[in-house]
């Protein structure tokens, strides 16, 4: 039932405070089993009040102040609002028992738990402080903004004040009512940012609290920016952001600039705000030195670099960015091999930013450069010790199986591991700290003694010499390391014989096993195999795909005179069936292995969802694409364009297809025949 609301000159009666309703904006039904019902709903409203930037991308986060457990007495709750807030008052209008006394339409439950938080906004807008009141027996959530009169004295803003209900359904128990509702509706004053609008609470906010009480899922993840000051970090991205953007503009590489630019600056940003607190609590001055193995294009080091903090980077591979950063980012080309010659005594951490083959090692490397060393770790791709990781049990994902692999590897070494999920985009942003020891130095050797037993008893579990089809089996299938699948693929230029990969007595190496990337990155998309290889395969396919549904013709408007013949469609796994194993194992060497061969050759094959067939153009839908692209082209810019991709290659329909190409000449943009072949300087030999 919706209440009306009362006149506006009476809101600010303490009489009519306490006769005050909430008026209901919104409504939703949802299916809930009985035993849990009300545990999503505490669960999504948890989130909310926790985590406020899942739903609203307009706020950086929110601090917790203060968080109390109390049972509702006859004194109300000013006793501990004075406690949690110095300098509340309870003004006339504004009594915060009155507006519960509003919100649940009754006396307060018993049990509440009394929340302060401030919210954060992305933007340069004022942060906002509320209570968030939840009564567990009356299934009620209470959203009371504060209202800094001056830096001593806070009241409730009631112009702002919002719940969340839970109800049942009274004709059917297995169904529930979700509610958002609001005080005084005419003087609502929304930003649209640390005070929401009413469409967004109802449209937006209310949809997510019903969506995420009826999921309840468990995260098996910290929640994001966890081990630092989100307010900082908010700050402090924001000027990096600004400082950096231009980079974008600049970008050498073929990555994606705006990706790989605004992760770094994140990246940095949540580096500068952690050693910033370490140094208030260490009591240090100077700013903390780094190194950052397998530092790519460098960037995050260019980044903390300009920041004042000494550090340097390492790669087995220079980018063409690093010629623009200066002289002051301090860059290396060098291959990095974990061994007793890349130790780095007077370097207080050591970064992997998706380190790859070297992501296990980076806690090996930190524990043995010196007691004092940390280390901050983003894993990304899947590496062992010596090879590939693949996970041996199926409870968790492969992504959560890896970062507990990694975990396990800093507790070997000797570090209380952290975890944090950065704010980046990507879809792997766990990040795991090692900035403190569980030992004390005087143990440092006979914890030495045990990391390298633990390396030498995960290389002989994970390493062997490789079988014909490129699977690497292990010894004992009783691994004490149940993050080890019993056949992982290993790959190829990453293996040696078993009897050097598990000889870990070499002088200052840590195991010969150990393979770094090559200097010049591999072409592993299929684009470096032989010409007359991709033909052959292309063909082989091709006549398969002619052969299913012969009878399956389709009708030409452009060639009445004939139809041109399709085929069928095959699963990938039944045209991997048609190759032999010559052809598989090359195509197993390259990245996406079949598919991405399949996918090269577009002109030939449609692959979805698992699945190819020929590509018919005879519905154009290609040339409408490329028309949607080109539209805002000039006259000149497009005949450039078609003089520069237009008939420099062969069609292949018309050299193969039975029926020939299913478009005419002058619509194809593939040669039809040698004469209409022309040059290209940048052609494919």
């Amino acid at each position: 039932m919706v209440t009306l609301p009362v006149p506006l000159s009476d809101c600010n009666s303490p009489r009519r405070l306490a006769e005050l309703a909430m008026v209901t904006l919104a409504e939703r039904r949802l299916r809930l089993e009985p035993a849990g019902s009300a545990c999503g709903f505490w669960a999504a409203l948890d989130v909310w009040t926790r985590r406020p930037q899942v739903a609203n991308r307009r706020l950086s986060g929110c601090r917790l102040e203060a968080e109390r457990e109390t049972r509702c007495s006859d004194a109300g709750l000013r006793p501990l609002l004075e406690e949690l807030v110095p300098g509340w008052r309870d003004e006339p209008g504004r009594e915060v028992n009155g507006i519960l006394l509003a919100v649940t339409g009754e006396r307060a439950g018993g049990r509440l738990k009394v929340t302060l938080r401030t919210v954060i906004p992305k933007t340069q807008a004022e942060s906002c402080r509320e209570i968030v009141i939840q009564d567990f027996e009356n299934n009620t959530a209470t959203f009371i903004p504060l209202e800094r009169h001056n830096s001593e004295m806070y009241t409730c803003k009631k112009n702002n004040i919002y719940s969340f209900k839970l109800r049942q359904d009274k004709g059917d128990e297995l169904f529930w009512f979700i509610s958002v509702s609001i005080l005084c509706p005419e003087k609502w004053n929304a930003d649209g940012i640390v005070y929401p609008k009413l469409a967004w609470l109802s449209d937006v906010l209310l949809t997510k609290i019903v969506k995420w009480s009826s999921e309840n899922k468990k995260n098996n993840f910290k929640s994001t920016l966890s081990l630092i000051s989100v307010e900082k970090y908010s700050e402090c991205y924001h000027r990096l952001k600004a400082k950096y953007k231009d980079m974008v503009k600049i970008w050498p590489e073929v990555t994606n600039p705006e990706k790989f630019v605004y992760e770094d600056v994140a990246i940095a940003t949540y580096l500068l705000v952690l050693w910033e607190a370490e140094r208030l609590e260490k009591g240090l001055t100077a700013k903390q030195s780094f190194i950052d193995l397998g530092c790519g294009n460098g960037l995050l080091v260019h980044i903390l670099t300009n920041e004042g903090h000494p550090g340097r980077g390492l790669d087995v591979r220079k980018r063409k960015i690093w010629d623009m950063y200066g002289p002051r980012t301090c860059l290396e080309e060098c291959a990095i091999t974990p061994s007793d010659d890349f130790l780095f005594p007077d370097v207080d951490w050591i970064i992997g930013n998706h380190s790859d083959e070297l992501t296990p090692w980076i806690p090996v490397v930190a524990a043995r450069s010196s007691y004092s060393c940390r280390y901050f770790v983003l894993p990304c791709c899947f590496f062992d010790f010596y090879g590939k990781y693949c996970r041996k049990q199926t409870k968790s994902t492969q992504y959560r199986a890896y970062l507990d692999f990694i975990i396990e590897v800093g507790s070997a070494c000797g570090f209380k591991v952290e975890e944090d999920c950065l704010r980046i985009p990507s879809t792997k942003r766990v990040c795991l700290i090692g900035s403190q020891r569980t030992y004390s130095s005087s143990c440092e050797k006979r914890l030495d003694e045990e990391r390298t037993q633990y390396i030498r008893e995960r290389c002989s579990y994970t390493v062997c010499a490789g079988d014909d089809t490129g699977f690497s089996k292990m010894k004992d299938s009783a691994s004490p390391f149940p993050h080890i699948t019993d056949c992982s693929v290993v790959e190829d230029d990453m293996m040696q014989d078993s009897s050097a990969d598990t000889d870990c007595s070499v002088p200052n190496k840590w195991g010969t096993g150990f393979q770094p990337r090559e200097k010049v990155e591999k072409i592993r998309n299929c684009g470096a195999l032989p010409r007359d290889f991709v033909d052959n395969v292309v063909l082989q396919v091709a006549k398969a795909l002619l052969k299913v549904n012969q009878d399956n013709y389709d009708h030409n408007d452009e060639d009445s005179a004939k139809y041109w013949h399709k085929g069928g469609t095959l699963s990938l796994k039944n045209v991997a069936d048609l190759l032999d194993c010559d052809t598989l194992q090359k195509l197993k060497k390259e990245c996406g292995g079949l598919q991405t061969l399949l996918r090269n050759n577009c002109q030939v094959f449609e692959v979805a969802h698992g699945n190819v067939q020929i590509r018919d153009w005879s519905k154009e839908k290609q040339d409408k694409q490329k028309e949607k692209h080109t539209k805002n082209l000039s006259p000149d810019e497009k005949r450039k364009l078609l003089s520069e991709a237009c008939k420099t290659r062969l069609c292949w329909f018309f050299v193969n297809h039975p029926d020939g190409c299913p478009r005419i000449a002058e619509k194809c943009p593939f040669a039809h025949g040698i004469k209409e072949l022309r040059s290209r300087a940048n052609s494919r030999k």
